[in-house]
Order: C-alpha cells, then structure tokens, then sequence
C-alpha cells in the first residue's frame, strides 16, 4: 500500500485510565509516526496528543480504529491527496 503523510488528533479525558492504553495502540503502529507532541491541558482536565503520520489509509484506520474505541478518547485525523 502507498504511504502518505497525514495528520492524527488525540483527546484523552481521563489520562489515569486511557493514556496507558493509548500509549500501547502508539507504540504498535510506532513505524508509521513521525512526530509526536503531548500537552496536558489542565483548565480542561484533558490531554491533547497530535501526531504527524507517514503510513497507508489501512494502517491509519487500523490505528485511529483502535484509538478510537477507547473510552473517554476522541480522535480525527486525515492524509494529504498525494
């Protein structure tokens, strides 16, 4: 499968029960990323995780399948055309 670059966006609400499950799914698919920065944002109580992705469609739905059905974890992502 062709690779593309692409973005992922990550929303953990409760970092305690979510993020270790998180990192895990991050770190399967730890080939296809290329950068990755984390911010806590404490006024919300959440943590905030963009990464900037190089892998297929299928690898990125594998992924943000994966990330998505977490609970209390919200993800969005895209790849560019070419």
């Amino acid at each position: 499968m062709e690779k593309r670059l692409g973005f992922v966006g990550i929303i953990i609400e409760d970092r305690k029960a979510s993020a270790p499950l998180v990192n895990k799914a991050l770190s399967e698919y730890g080939e296809g990323i290329v950068a990755r920065v984390g911010l806590p944002y404490k006024e919300r109580k959440c943590q905030v995780i963009t990464l900037t992705v190089d892998m297929s469609t299928d690898m990125l739905g594998a992924l943000t399948g994966k990330l998505g059905a977490i609970e209390g974890v919200t993800v969005k992502s895209a790849l560019a055309k070419n």
